[in-house]
């Protein structure tokens, strides 16, 4: 039996897959008898004995952590799921494109590798408490660093402050950078470095929690899978996940269908959308915009799959629990 820890699992699209394979899901079983005599004596006004018997079994079964383990199992009796852990381990298989052939863009799999949480929210708050404890310690007299203390133009002692909008004009929203105030820190680092790390970190990883897997040793494989919020066990606030499970790559298995793999052409496209008689070609706009879209992906500038990784569709995120290796040892 595997015991699984999870992170993450899309009740919703859990519950649609087993109602499509097996009809529904049994989440309520009740079972009633009943049994009844009736004897009446002289005139029905005068006396009647009546004798009831019955019994009632209800019992509600709450699947929770079973709900994902029984659509694994059924998926894979089905012959549905397919295991590629060892084909993304092999380098090979991406640079000729085998990866692709064995698991194309719809197909359900399952995938074991090293893999790390990332959230721009949370790197956001991080830099965020980080200068505010870096102007705690100056404003005690600590030294962070002997170069120069330069207050950028246009900037307050309070902090990393936007400019003052008009008498009538509407306030701008506030993005994730703004909460770093300015500060000098040590080797060259300060306030305006790091908001320029989140403006980045907005773009390439939409704010969010994502597990990226690098399953060849290189590194330079990524799949990407974005986890999305108000689906069950996915209820924790960042700081909290990142409080337990930390940001050092960790073994993950991820189930999902495949997204879409990164395209390998990423050239900019001409832009030719125009009919002969000037009119827009709608069609040819739309590939157009998608084109340049696919060629900021591949530059890794926007949150969209890079050859030769790809983009996978998360029905659940688990850590499977190890067995101690002494009952191991006493079971061989």
């Amino acid at each position: 039996m595997i015991l699984r820890e999870f992170l993450y699992v899309d009740t919703d699209k859990v519950r649609a897959m087993l109602a499509q394979l097996d009809g529904g899901v049994a989440e309520e079983e009740r079972e009633t008898s009943s049994q009844e005599k009736r004897y009446t004596v002289g005139p029905r006004s005068v006396a009647q004995h009546l004798q009831v018997a019955g019994s009632e079994r209800y019992t509600q079964k709450s699947l929770g952590d079973a709900i994902f383990p029984t659509l694994e199992e059924a998926l894979e009796s089905e012959g549905l799921l397919r295991d590629i852990s060892e084909e993304a381990a092999d380098h090979s298989q991406w640079n000729s494109g085998g990866l692709e052939r064995i698991a194309p863009p719809g197909s359900l799999v399952r995938i074991t590798a090293m893999g790390s949480l990332f959230d721009t929210r949370y790197a956001a708050s991080v830099f965020s408490a980080y200068a505010s404890v870096a102007l705690g310690l100056q404003g005690i007299g600590v030294d962070l660093t002997d170069a120069p203390k330069k207050t950028p133009p246009g900037k307050g002692k309070s902090g990393h402050q936007g400019p003052r909008p008009k008498p009538g004009q509407v306030q701008p929203e506030r993005q994730l950078e703004d909460a770093i105030v300015d500060f000098q820190g040590p080797g060259g680092v300060d306030g305006n470095s790091l908001r320029s790390i989140i403006r980045m970190a907005r773009g390439i990883f939409a704010p969010g929690l994502h597990i990226n897997l690098s399953p060849v040793d290189s590194g330079n494989v990524l799949i990407g899978s974005r986890l999305q919020e108000g689906r069950q066990y996915l209820d924790t606030e960042a700081d909290i996940l990142f409080a337990r499970y930390g940001t050092e790559p960790q073994e993950w298995t991820l189930v999902g269908s495949v997204g879409s793999y990164g395209p390998k052409d990423t050239t900019v496209p001409d832009f030719n959308f125009f009919n002969p008689d000037g009119s827009v070609d709608r069609g040819k706009f739309a590939n157009s915009i998608n084109g340049l879209m696919k060629h900021l992906g591949g530059m890794g500038f926007i949150d969209l799959p890079q050859h030769p990784g790809f983009s996978l569709i998360p029905f659940a995120a688990y850590r499977t629990i190890p067995r101690s290796s002494s009952i191991v040892a006493l079971r061989e």
